[in-house]
């Protein structure tokens, strides 16, 4: 199969579950004799341009029509049979759907958060759930300065949910949701269940698993109030009151919050702040975990972090809602804190460590879950099923139109 996949990087700062997943995928196409290619954009050019061409990038987040152009050309030229899109935002745009049609090559997209009903993704205001802008126009995320609590930032996103929401449900096959809790809530506010297909992430096997008992609990991801940083703070703090479980937290990641968990660290010998971690740097601190610790205050539409540590038989500790409750069977292959509480937090914490046979059973559970439901050769067939599926319906709509 001749696949192009469309993406805008993330920037390189912080860590993006985004890009890996892009990345793993085409190594995982281009391995099992796929021919893939790539057409992206990466937000880390955005410092070379000029003043005046950053001034225009958001102008371009609802429409960019010299990619709509560029792309339309490439497509002719390479006629491959699906387009595979990613992220759009800030400087690829909806404008690639159009290249598509224009080129008569169907498209499939990954959603990744919820850009679809909700300007900045998160379904969340203040720390706290928010579907005010689902099902109408997005007005009350510019007067919230949703995006970056910014309201000039949240504008170009509004703009662009608005005037391409139809462009979206009519120039896409089939959209990929990450998990059932993610198709659910897009159900619900109204997009076309019939093209709404769930295909989980996978995880390449690690070249590591854990042995013995592990050595700390760890945190891994991007330092933000939405991910629950400040949640575990406080719940390990309690924890810490009470004279600690006997080994430390890690904290691995960058973000917004990093001056605040670096200043909360300092000089405690109960946590370690390590910064940002490459690839291999995150297997080894998985694979030494006792658990790892997702506490997202936000309704995660995946959670790649807890696959991450069912492949390397390292049992979780998560936020019960979102797509953590289909990812981590509570009492099974990690435990369920209730979201937004950090006495109940503290609790699970306490619980997997305190028991450390109990807790070898959940890291081998959930070791057998990876190898059910997110190995590699899991998703390659999944991938490859619904590339077909939207060619197939493709061929069918034009036929029918004929």
């Amino acid at each position: 199969m001749h696949v192009l996949v469309v993406h805008n990087r993330y920037a390189s700062a912080q860590p993006s579950g985004e890009n890996k997943v892009v990345d793993q995928e085409v190594a995982l196409l281009r391995a099992a004799g796929h021919r893939v290619e790539v057409f992206e954009r990466r937000s880390d050019d955005i410092a070379a341009r000029s003043l005046l061409a950053k001034a225009a990038v958001p102008l371009l987040v609802p429409w960019n029509p010299a990619v709509r152009t560029e792309l339309a050309a490439r497509l002719r030229t390479e006629r491959p049979d699906i387009v595979h899109v990613h992220n759009v935002f800030p400087l690829l745009s909806p404008a690639v759907l159009a290249a598509c049609a224009d080129a008569g090559v169907p498209a499939v997209a990954t959603l990744h958060n919820y850009t679809q009903i909700c300007p900045p993704g998160t379904l969340q205001r203040d720390g706290r759930p928010c579907t005010e802008c689902v099902g109408s126009a997005p007005l009350p995320a510019v007067r919230h300065g949703c995006y970056r609590s910014s309201r000039l930032a949240t504008v170009p996103l509004a703009v662009s949910l608005s005037v391409n929401r139809r462009r979206w449900w009519s120039g896409v096959e089939r959209f990929l949701c990450i998990s059932a809790a993610q198709r659910d809530v897009l159900v619900r506010a109204g997009m076309p269940p019939e093209r709404l297909a769930v295909k989980h992430n996978f995880v390449p096997d690690p070249d590591t698993r854990r042995a013995g008992a592990g050595e700390h609990l760890l945190y891994l991801g991007r330092l933000a109030e939405a991910k629950g940083v400040r949640l575990l703070m406080a719940a390990w703090d309690e924890i810490a009151a009470d004279g600690g479980v006997g080994v430390p937290l890690a904290i691995a990641g960058a973000g917004p919050l990093e001056q605040e968990v670096t200043a909360w660290a300092a000089g405690r010998d109960d946590v370690r702040y390590v910064g940002l971690y490459d690839t291999a740097q995150c297997r080894q601190a998985v694979a030494r975990s006792v658990a790892v610790v997702a506490p997202s205050t936000w309704l995660e539409a995946f959670g790649l972090v807890v696959v991450e540590a069912m492949a390397a038989g390292v049992p979780t500790v998560a936020a019960g809602h979102g797509a953590f409750v289909e990812l981590v069977e509570d009492g099974v292959t990690g435990l369920l804190h209730r979201p937004g509480e950090p006495a109940s937090l503290a609790s699970c914490i306490r619980r997997i460590a305190a028991e450390p046979a109990r807790n070898r059973e959940m890291g081998q559970a959930a070791r057998r879950r990876y190898e059910q439901g997110f190995s590699p050769s899991v998703g390659l067939e999944r991938l490859v099923e619904e590339y077909r599926t939207a060619i197939a319906g493709r061929t069918e709509s034009m036929g029918g139109s004929k």
